[in-house]
């Protein structure tokens, strides 16, 4: 069996690194914090503390960071991957950033002999620690298939989106387009519904059956409703900074984005006045406008 690594054990990471481990890979992990490492510990994953010792033990490593300049310091420094991973293994960037910095990062990696999957994911915390994340994979099929055990271990969802690094990253800055403006008009549909005296549960009911009902709405419905606004694996900065990169490439292309523009505001708002709020604090900023709550 493979030996696997997972750099960053935070809400996504944690949920890989344990998925690989139900599925039989010996795993070892990195992270900063304390806690999170004590966590995987407990799951049954190896603890190193060194990048270049993961690097050498391992045939794969998920690099799960949060931002572009993160992932190129642990693939490309001293001590990092690319200069430490064997001949033939692979880095698996499941990070969500730039499709530049992706680029930029298949390019520098090609003379290294190490291979490279540009397969940023979805599903948050729950499709993690369920092991049903889908999949926006980057890469040649030769390098897809052999690391296809590993991808399945943590994904219910494989799309082969291309083999240029990159093509994932851009495929998830258009998913996260979306995503944002599902969010920030659900947002504002409970803060309507909620001034207009309307409950919680009737709204849940109603959207929950219609068309417009689907995972993005129905989950961030029932957290607005039963008022869970932090600890839910779901962090306002992570989506600021992913609609943040979708907005970047649209300038860059010269795309008009008129509603993920507005749901960059409304996230806006919400990480400034709620900084340690997940992504459904947002409607508060609004409740607090118009002076009313949505409770179930």
């Amino acid at each position: 069996m493979k030996n696997v690594g997972v750099i960053g054990l935070g809400d996504m990471g944690s949920g890989i690194a344990l998925n690989l481990i139900k599925n039989g890979f010996k795993v070892f992990g990195s992270d900063l914090l304390p806690a999170r490492q004590e966590a995987f510990k407990k799951m049954g994953g190896s603890l190193e503390t060194s990048i270049a010792t993961l690097g050498k033990k391992c045939d794969a490593v998920f690099v799960m960071v949060m931002n572009g300049d993160q992932a190129k310091s642990i693939i490309f420094d001293k001590d990092g991957l690319a200069k430490n991973m064997s001949l033939g293994s692979t880095i698996i960037l499941s990070a969500t950033i730039k499709p530049s910095e992706a680029e930029e990062i298949g390019q520098s990696i090609k003379d290294t002999g190490v291979k490279f999957i540009d397969t940023p994911v979805s599903g948050g915390f729950p499709g993690a620690q369920s092991g049903s994340l889908t999949l926006m994979a980057s890469a040649t099929k030769d390098v897809m298939d052999e690391n296809r055990d590993i991808l399945e271990a943590i994904a219910s969802n494989i799309h082969h989106v291309g083999t240029e690094p990159g093509k994932g990253q851009t495929v998830k800055a258009c998913l996260q387009s979306l995503i944002g403006a599902q969010f920030s008009a659900t947002f504002e549909a409970a803060a309507l519904a909620a001034k207009a005296g309307i409950s919680g549960e009737v709204l849940h009911t109603v959207f929950s059956t219609s068309s417009a009902g689907c995972g993005i709405v129905n989950n961030a419905l029932e957290k607005i409703i039963d008022r869970k606004f932090e600890g839910t694996g779901s962090h306002i900065n992570t989506m600021h900074k992913d609609l943040t990169i979708s907005l970047n490439l649209a300038e860059n292309l010269g795309v008009p984005m008129h509603t993920a523009s507005a749901a960059m505001q409304v996230f806006h708002a919400g990480r400034t006045k709620y900084p340690n709020g997940d992504n459904w604090v947002c409607t508060r900023v609004i409740e607090d406008i118009v002076g009313a709550e949505l409770h179930r």
